[in-house]
């Protein structure tokens, strides 16, 4: 398939035909990012709340010097909940680690759990240590789903530190909790660790039990190899 020229696409941008607005941002995907990213700025006021939903999400992709201020005055300012979520998404995609500052403000400060929730699974996308702290934090939170992303996340940055605070969540109720709990495990090295994933290898559910084995695995592996 050929990959239509860019001022094909720049004009397909501007169409009023939301469709072929949605397919011209799609083939920006084949465009160096230095190319892309102007393109992309021409739909992120667009009126589909999907086509911005993609081209924040193109930002985070397609790195350039001007995606993070973007994509963190959409996180901070934005009116639309579900775009400061995506904003929070991307810039975890991105992986520029000034991005740490903003997301922690986010997971703070923004009323909304979904914003929250992508927040915290950018910080560990980020893999910055600095994050742990927050992190920890969201383990007490009401929402599961923001339990789950603080436990997937505290594996992402390797905190070591957190793994007493991870191993209560081994008999949660929910099994993707435990299924979370069992692929973070595998990231994090100590005898606890080890333990924990072998209760959890017999877990009754065939997912949390699956995950168990897989970190088990990459631990001993990681043993062999030190």
């Amino acid at each position: 398939m050929t990959v239509p020229h860019l001022q094909e696409i720049s004009s397909q941008l501007e169409s009023p035909n939301l469709r072929d607005r949605m397919v011209a941002l799609a083939n920006l995907r084949h465009i160096p990012a230095e190319d892309a990213v102007p393109l992309i700025k021409k739909v992120l006021d667009d009126e589909s709340l999907q086509l911005r939903s993609m081209a924040i999400f193109a930002l985070g992709i397609k790195p350039t010097t001007e995606c993070y201020p973007i994509l963190a005055k959409i996180l901070e300012n934005d009116p639309d909940y579900g775009m400061r979520a995506d904003a929070a998404g991307a810039l975890g995609y991105l992986g520029d680690t000034r991005a740490f500052e903003v997301l922690a403000r986010a997971f703070y400060e923004d009323t909304d759990w979904l914003v929250r929730f992508s927040a915290a699974v950018s910080l560990g996308n980020l893999k910055d240590p600095r994050a742990s702290k927050i992190l920890i934090q969201a383990l007490d939170s009401p929402e599961v789903v923001l339990q789950q992303a603080a436990i997937s996340a505290l594996g992402e940055i390797q905190d070591i530190d957190s793994v007493d605070n991870l191993l209560r969540f081994a008999q949660s109720d929910d099994w993707l909790v435990r299924q979370r709990l069992a692929e973070s495990l595998g990231n994090l090295p100590t005898d606890k660790s080890v333990s924990a994933l072998k209760y959890l290898a017999k877990d009754s559910h065939p997912h949390v039990a699956e995950a168990a084995k897989i970190s088990l695995t990459r631990l001993e592996q990681r043993d062999n190899q030190v």
